[in-house]
């Protein structure tokens, strides 16, 4: 019920305003999320067809409808904060859009694998899914395009910062390492293991959690009222954040490239296998720390106001003369 009051107020304002590419994009992301969810009321009694239609929901949301909403909010930013004419983001902005759909349905195929579905998904799942890079790399080049032709030096730096390291962390976690285990032939053995995990911490962070905080960084001084604001320790939280989360992809990364090798090539315990690589979840348990201390800061940099500091003045002002 939230989610459809969500999305009848930002439909009814939309259709109320000024009617663009970027709303329009938003929009059809929007609606797309909503009616992907109706697959999930479907519940047959064949576990491969249930698992067929979870699929139409969760890669789809993913790979298709999210990345609409995502290229659109950067597309916004990078309007507000670059000035460049809305012509030419809006060209990229369809290029994505293409790009995205296109990869994106088909490249469902690389979840149909091994639960019960046609060999001939593996084939399909794979080249499509390989083809999903490229809507991440277009919206990581057109992120930095934009900002290198830009003629406005805006003073909210920060927000310029998330989009910027939106865009090219999702390019990583949801294009490079998507592509390391999307390949049939690779994800046979490494199907299920921290690399998987690896992928989808880093995919998360870069097209949800940083797109959202970029758009935060930029609305929240407008609606309080308080522009400029802290932005050192916003920046400080971005580096932590995207740091800490870099650091855990690549400690899963190579915990899962031991697991992998332990448990599907050699066939060892499960539970010796998590003994084995108890350091690299040592190293995960920490950069952890660092990205809730990232979060931490954000969240006290938007809404604790920042001293401002009064210049001293003449010894003759002071006293009136």
């Amino acid at each position: 019920m939230a989610a459809l009051i969500f999305l009848y107020n930002v439909s009814l304002t939309v259709l109320k305003g000024r009617k663009t590419a970027i709303t329009n994009v938003l929009l059809l992301g929007l609606w797309g999320l909503a009616l992907l969810f109706l697959f999930a009321f479907y519940n047959p009694a064949n576990l491969s067809l249930d698992k067929m239609f979870w699929w139409y929901i969760v890669h789809l949301w993913v790979e298709g409808t999210w990345e609409l909403v995502m290229a659109s909010i950067l597309a916004f930013l990078l309007l507000k904060l670059t000035g460049v004419d809305r012509e030419i983001i809006e060209k990229w902005l369809y290029i994505i859009v293409a790009t995205a759909l296109f990869s994106g349905i088909l490249g469902t195929g690389h979840h149909y694998y091994w639960i019960g579905l046609p060999s001939y998904w593996q084939w399909i799942g794979s080249i499509f899914s390989t083809l999903e890079v490229i809507p991440f790399f277009a919206m990581m080049s057109f992120s930095f395009v934009m900002v290198w032709k830009g003629k406005r030096d805006h003073p909210n730096k920060a927000a310029l910062l998330w989009a910027l390291g939106a865009a090219t962390v999702a390019f990583f976690g949801a294009g490079v390492w998507g592509f390391l285990h999307t390949l049939h032939g690779v994800n046979y053995y490494t199907h299920g293991t921290q690399i998987t995990a690896a992928h989808g911490h880093l995919a998360f962070f870069g097209a949800y959690v940083s797109v959202n905080l970029a758009i935060i960084t930029y609305a929240m001084p407008i609606l309080r009222g308080r522009d400029p604001y802290n932005q050192v320790l916003n920046m400080a939280s971005f580096w932590l954040m995207t740091g800490g989360m870099s650091f855990m992809t690549f400690v899963l990364t190579f915990a899962g490239t031991v697991q992998t090798h332990m448990q599907r090539v050699l066939g060892e315990n499960f539970m010796d296998i998590q003994d084995g690589v108890h350091l690299f979840f040592i190293m995960r348990w920490g950069a952890g720390l660092a990205v809730v201390i990232g979060a931490i800061l954000f969240i006290y940099g938007q809404l604790v106001p920042r001293r401002e500091i009064i210049e001293p003045t003449d010894q003759y002002e002071s006293e009136g003369a």
